[in-house]
């Protein structure tokens, strides 16, 4: 099988996984549920992953990757176009809610996933986690080298903060506020960022 044509087929793998987990939980999802909702033969899902426990954990890197490379994006185009270090956080806090609204399924099983301690994955968690907060901390740590922020906060916790509050927040919105649009989900959270982190 191509590379084009197998990353397509993990891709139907990962997206009917992660409807069915989200609908059913881990335990009660069965690879031949996941093998018909992605339209394969159970064979195919075994070709492309050793085991569910795998596909899971695949499924967890590569969607905590999609949303890594978000932010950084999104942080990247901001300074390239001379805005500041905490313009490029809150153009971070607009992809994440993109992203978390193109993809409220996986967010939602993310976020489950991170309390639960006994899965085979939990190393792989933490370590994409860690990979994404390390963005957000990198573009703080910045704005507190430039002055923009005050040399007093505490780097690592409030980069796990903001990316915390934007994972909630984005939930609370699809679950319980769908009919607010994503601008003013942004504007919401940007005064947060701009009243408690600037200091403003």
């Amino acid at each position: 099988m191509n590379s084009a044509r197998r990353q397509a087929t993990r891709q139907r793998l990962y997206e009917a996984a992660v409807t069915l987990i989200a609908e059913k939980g881990f335990s009660s999802t069965t690879v031949d549920e996941i093998a018909e909702r992605a339209g394969v033969a159970k064979g195919t899902v075994y070709y492309n992953f050793a085991s569910k426990n795998d596909l899971f954990e695949e499924l967890l890197r590569h969607g905590v990757g999609l949303l890594t490379q978000s932010l950084r994006e999104a942080s990247e185009n901001v300074i390239a176009q001379g805005g500041s270090r905490v313009d490029a956080l809150d153009a971070m806090i607009r992809a994440g809610l993109v992203f978390i609204g193109r993809s409220p399924s996986f967010t939602q099983l993310y976020v489950a996933e991170l309390w639960r301690t006994n899965r085979a994955w939990q190393s792989t968690l933490m370590m994409v986690r860690q990979e994404a907060i390390a963005v957000v901390e990198k573009v703080l740590r910045e704005a507190v080298d430039r002055g923009e922020l005050s040399d007093e906060i505490d780097v690592p916790l409030t980069a796990s903060a903001l990316f915390g509050m934007v994972l909630v927040a984005a939930l609370d919105w699809q679950a319980f506020q769908p009919d607010r649009d994503i601008d003013d989900v942004h504007a919401a959270l940007s005064r947060l960022l701009q009243g408690r982190v600037g200091g403003g």
